[in-house]
């Protein structure tokens, strides 16, 4: 896989002369003339490109004998820290209150006026604060619907205001009704199969909805034992000839990634994992996008980690792409079944073109 080459002086000074806020904190300028040095981002008048020269830290900007800029501050935190802590404030409020914080309390406790702090918020993560309060709660009912003696002692615990709002919510973000999932999916039928293919071990279930795990692996009993774990009560039915078929085109999917077969899939997740399972799905095949451009995609540039665990959290292989999504330099990284299994489907894709 090809690897980006370090930026040349020409690459770095196009993005002082564009003030490319996310190539801050990546290398400073120092400008001859004044004696300062500055973000990439920095708004004072853009200096001739002669007198500039850049440098890879801060402190070796100040070692040659630059100081530092009053207006964009480089020897203190980049904005995107400075937001990052802002929202990780207003988060901690979120899911430390025992009811649902408005705008403006979490706007307080960031320091931003409401209507910045909104935009600021969904930049960073990806989601709205409404969202993000509505995906804490469905984390915290997950966790008391197992605890609670009664569906309704769990609405409340969880944060739910009325039963109207839970009842709306709750099967989508749980994928059943919140009694059965309150009893481990009973009352809840998955048809279930074990295959071989070319990368192994395979297992393919799925509900009513459509398919809702596909899982490769060394080990046909460990994805089976996974699947059990995810739903402990519900009944798992072995396949039948209808589901057999279904079984066959995942294999043949396995096989030829990119052929684009259209399965029908029981998706189940947040609302941002939901948007980052969607814009996997549109990436062509034999191609790939970085976690940061695929941030960029959904608006939300600066949530690349968020992005990242939501591929991580992915639990239909091949159906929904995640093997197309590559660190910034082209390199592999962490696949849920296995990097050697990413790199071969990266193969298949690339002859199929």
């Amino acid at each position: 896989m090809k690897r980006d080459l370090p930026p040349t002086d020409d690459a770095l000074w196009a993005a002082v002369a564009a003030r490319d806020g996310s190539q801050d904190g990546r290398f400073f300028y120092g400008v001859a003339t004044t004696g300062v040095f500055c973000r990439p981002s920095c708004g004072a008048r853009l200096p001739r490109r002669e007198n500039v020269t850049f440098h890879t830290t801060a402190e070796a900007a100040v070692q040659a004998g630059f100081r530092p800029c009053k207006r964009c501050r480089p020897d203190g935190p980049t904005r995107a820290e400075q937001q990052a802590g802002q929202v990780t404030r207003a988060c901690r409020l979120i899911e430390t209150s025992e009811n649902e914080p408005g705008l403006d309390a979490l706007a307080e406790v960031a320091g931003l006026s409401p209507h910045h702090f909104h935009r600021v918020f969904k930049a960073v993560t990806g989601i709205t604060p409404k969202a993000y309060a509505r995906a804490h709660r469905t984390g915290r009912l997950r966790e008391t619907l197992a605890q609670a003696r009664t569906v309704t002692g769990a609405l409340y615990d969880a944060g739910y205001a009325s039963s109207a709002r839970f009842y709306d919510e709750a099967p989508q973000a749980l994928g059943m009704a919140p009694r059965t999932y309150r009893q481990g999916g009973a009352d809840t039928a998955i048809r279930f199969a074990l295959a071989q293919c070319s990368l192994g071990a395979l297992l393919v279930a799925a509900t009513d909805v459509g398919l809702c795990a596909i899982a490769l692996g060394d080990d046909p009993a460990v994805l089976l034992r996974d699947l059990q774990d995810r739903f402990p009560q519900a009944e798992l039915q072995g396949a039948d000839a209808a589901f057999e078929l279904q079984v066959a085109r995942v294999v043949g999917l396995v096989e030829r990634p990119g052929a684009g077969a259209e399965l029908p899939l029981d998706i189940r997740g947040t609302a941002f994992q939901r948007r980052v399972w969607q814009a996997l799905r549109e990436i062509p095949p034999g191609t790939t996008v970085s976690y940061a451009e695929l941030a960029r995609r959904l608006g939300a540039p600066t949530a690349v980690r968020a992005v990242a665990s939501a591929c991580a959290a992915n639990t239909l292989a091949v159906a929904v792409p995640c093997h197309r999504v590559v660190r910034s330099d082209g390199s592999l990284s962490g696949y849920r079944w296995g990097v050697d299994r990413k790199a071969a489907l990266l193969a298949r894709e690339e002859g199929d073109r």
